[in-house]
């Protein structure tokens, strides 16, 4: 796949078994000067033959449709002609839960209909389509390929921790995270962690959360960027595979150690302190921050706030640089030591780019060993 830059065009395949919905994505892609449609699908045994016969540099693809649905359909052209899909869901319960296994099979993005299987207004969200295709066609297909590992191996890797099955390497995670230069926590101040990531996020916040042990010395705050009705199936789908509890935020909860809180899709995350604790806070209210609600750096603004706190922070793949302006208050205000996933390992190099060249970074870490440097600097 070629760069996307001037003068670039890239190629689009969009599949939908309803003509109106084909047609109505299809003038909207062909408004950007650097997307073309080479051509359309009905359904997924059709989207198959078409991805392995035009060799699109992007997919658009509805999950529900006749004949093979889009999840199969999406699984085979991973095996056959791996390509960067956006998947469109609808915003039921049961399109959350198969846009979770979208995002498993190795799509890059989704896009929520907002009225339905055939969505009359979905010009409401042009521009969202329009700008998840363009940065699909950025992303690295090589990492989307890449399967995080399941339940059982992160045991093994638990319990061995020096072998990583996938790669049969020996050697030292903590070697790799260059401890010897790195910042250390404070003993008897209490830490929280703080995660934000965006595209291909889904998969990284696997290849994170469950490899953390049961035990963290501490809670973790997660913002990923998902419109409303999405993040619990998230929650419910990463607590299944997790050592560490894992649930949708809720207002007025208490952080425990060792729970991972995800940012409800449409709410910005809060926290404040409450008796005995820390208390979570939702906002509804306020507006999205670089089109995001919730937003990574709303978060970290809002930890900026807590005297008292330290902060072992990890900013992962994603477009933009939600987090940089709220890591710059947060590392201002309180001590705090700051992850960026690397360049090698992230589905798209946006977020945590933005964290390193703004001098923000202190340790450029690869996303699967993300888990292990959190937990080497809690319990170092």
């Amino acid at each position: 796949m070629n760069d996307l830059g001037f003068g670039t065009v890239k190629r689009v395949l969009v599949v939908d078994d309803s003509a109106f919905m084909r047609k109505l994505i299809t003038d909207m892609l062909a408004k950007h000067p650097q997307l073309e449609v080479v051509g359309i699908a009905r359904n997924g045994k059709d989207a198959v033959a078409k991805a392995v016969e035009l060799q699109p540099d992007v997919i658009t693809m509805d999950i529900e449709m006749p004949i093979m649905n889009g999840l199969e359909a999406l699984r085979q052209i991973m095996e056959q002609q791996p390509t960067p899909v956006v998947m469109l869901s609808n915003t039921t319960e049961l399109g959350a839960e198969n846009t979770m296994i979208a995002m498993d099979y190795g799509a890059v993005d989704f896009v929520a209909k907002p009225g339905g299987p055939i969505s009359l207004n979905l010009h409401e969200i042009e521009q969202e389509i329009v700008g998840k295709v363009v940065a699909a066609a950025k992303v690295r297909i090589s990492n989307l390929l890449k399967q995080p590992l399941t339940r059982a191996e992160n045991q093994m890797k638990n319990e061995y921790p020096l072998f990583d099955k996938r790669t049969g390497s020996s050697d030292s995670i903590i070697s790799q995270i260059d401890s010897l230069h790195a910042k250390k926590i404070h003993k008897g101040m209490e830490t929280l962690v703080i995660i934000g990531t965006s595209t291909g996020g889904p998969r990284a916040l696997q290849e994170v959360l469950t490899r953390l042990p049961s035990d963290l010395n501490a809670p973790i705050l997660v913002v990923q960027h998902m419109p409303p009705g999405f993040t619990k199936s998230l929650a419910q789908r990463l607590d299944g595979l997790s050592d560490i509890r894992v649930k949708e935020a809720e207002d007025g909860e208490a952080l425990l150690k060792g729970v991972a809180y995800i940012a409800p899709g449409g709410k910005h995350l809060k926290f404040e302190r409450c008796p005995g604790g820390f208390c979570v806070r939702l906002d509804a209210m306020d507006p999205p921050r670089t089109g995001h609600r919730p937003s990574v750096d709303i978060l970290l603004e809002s930890a900026a706030t807590i005297q008292g706190l330290q902060y072992v922070t990890a900013i992962m793949t994603g477009m933009g640089q939600d987090g940089t302006e709220g890591m710059k208050q947060l590392k201002s205000a309180c001590y705090t030591i700051t992850l960026a996933e690397s360049e090698k390992t992230s589905v798209v190099y946006g977020m945590p780019k933005a964290i390193k060249e703004a001098g923000l970074a202190d340790r450029i870490v690869d996303v699967q060993d993300i888990a292990a440097a959190i937990t080497e600097i809690l319990h170092s």
